[in-house]
């Protein structure tokens, strides 16, 4: 059985647009909905997971040059836990890889570090605050990555 779940799994390029409900819904909830709109979206690259025809999560890239940040990471908080951030944080890892990307970063809350660590990132001597969120800077050398 969990192998049939595994295969209903789909990381896919979506439209900015359709990122933003989920943005809001887990990152923002009490913000209106163009507070998770970035001035830049048209120019990232987006993702979407999905089971079956779920959104699940949500990613947008941002590159540029050797260069690549991600942004608005978001799972259904009724999915969290089940590695679906996780996997779709690999794909994004490896879209970046594939273009020949050095450096994936991040501006991660500060609660949330744990999982970057626990994914081969690492923290960086910056930090910052945002509407009483504190945020660090954290980033992963893709040349380092073997595969």
């Amino acid at each position: 059985m969990s192998a049939q779940k595994k295969t209903s799994l789909v990381i896919k390029e979506i439209p900015a647009n359709s990122t933003w409900a989920l943005r809001q819904r887990i990152l923002w909830p009490n913000k209106p909905i163009n507070y998770v709109k970035l001035p830049n979206d048209e120019d990232g690259v987006h993702f979407g997971l999905y089971q079956k025809e779920q959104l699940i999560a949500v990613g947008s890239l941002f590159i540029s040059g050797v260069e690549a940040q991600f942004r608005k990471l978001a799972t259904l908080p009724s999915e969290q836990g089940k590695g679906y951030g996780t996997q779709l944080l690999s794909h994004l890892t490896l879209y970046c890889r594939n273009l020949g990307v050095e450096r994936l970063w991040c501006n991660a809350r500060y609660s949330k570090k744990d999982f970057y660590l626990n994914r081969g990132m690492i923290c960086t001597n910056e930090t910052f605050s945002k509407d009483e969120i504190v945020y660090v800077v954290m980033e992963k050398d893709l040349r380092q990555m073997i595969g």
